[in-house]
């Protein structure tokens, strides 16, 4: 990896603790169109960070109310027709509005229904795409901009962080976005700039959901940080750092949930720092 001097960490954390106090100053409304298993803990986790979250999603109102959140966030977890077409309004109406929308393409290149409902959704201009490895792996793939798929297994990445990130590269290069792909380590670029993010703990992947919360969440930091770089990047901080300081009390996956909420409600510079490091990257190593 190579990484710019010393004080890129320490700028990059210090830009996530001012999007973080920008979070809970300003409580932006995010509208949220995630799936039943995320519901809770998406909206939790929208809350703790100090923003506020909807789950709007029906066709009768999702268009409306995309109009009135400051964000919007889109996840295709359990897709079904209706659904699809709230999510497609909606973005639309985000758009055409001026505001950011983040697209989480959950599971996509599992069924024909995902990648048909992927495609259109990516053709629909979002401001970010959070996906994990193979997620990343497949949407470039079906945009043309990679040259392999991922192996996921369902909703689980069957590929690491460093395999997906010149897909992530050349598919945020190709859609004029930002794709924040997520693991172990995160890796978040604009097609130009990189940043890697660090940090979060083994017990993470163990609670349902947490991906999908991260979504919400960067929908939440996109209403309040005008570069969609610096927002993902900073929702990807926020979440390493509270994953962290969490899983060092935490005694299995129950307890993590509730010290993770806790942490991102909590969450100052301290802990960021504590928590989390964020490197800007040159050149193509990730």
């Amino acid at each position: 990896m190579n990484a710019q001097p010393p004080t890129a960490q320490a700028d990059g954390l210090q830009d996530v603790a001012r999007a973080l106090e920008a979070v809970r100053a300003r409580g932006p409304l995010v509208q949220s169109i995630t799936n039943y298993v995320s519901m809770d803990i998406a909206a939790n986790a929208v809350l703790a960070v100090g923003a506020s979250p909807a789950m709007v999603h029906d066709p009768s109102e999702a268009a409306e109310f995309a109009g009135i959140a400051a964000a919007l966030s889109v996840n295709i977890g359990t897709p079904s027709p209706r659904w699809a077409e709230g999510m497609a309004m909606a973005a639309d109406a985000a758009v055409a509005a001026g505001r950011p929308w983040v697209l989480d393409p959950v599971a996509v290149g599992a069924t024909a229904l995902r990648n048909e409902l992927s495609a259109d959704l990516l053709a629909r201009r979002p401001s970010v795409i959070r996906a994990n490895a193979s997620e990343v792996l497949a949407l470039a793939a079906l945009a043309g901009a990679g040259a392999r798929g991922g192996s996921g297994k369902g909703v689980d990445a069957g590929d690491a962080v460093e395999d997906a990130v010149e897909a992530a590269r050349a598919l945020a290069a190709q859609r004029g976005c930002v794709v924040a792909c997520t693991g172990k380590v995160d890796v978040v670029t604009d097609g130009e700039r990189m940043v890697r993010v660090e940090g979060g703990s083994p017990l993470l992947p163990r609670i349902t959901a947490v991906g999908c919360s991260l979504t919400a969440v960067t929908a939440a930091f996109c209403a309040v940080e005008p570069d969609p770089l610096a927002a993902a990047v900073a929702a990807c901080a926020v979440f390493a750092a509270a994953g962290t300081r969490a899983g060092r009390e935490a005694r299995g996956p129950g307890s993590m949930r509730v010290a993770f909420l806790d942490e991102l409600s909590t969450l100052d510079a301290a802990g960021l720092a504590d928590g989390a490091s964020v490197h800007v990257l040159t050149g193509a190593a990730a």
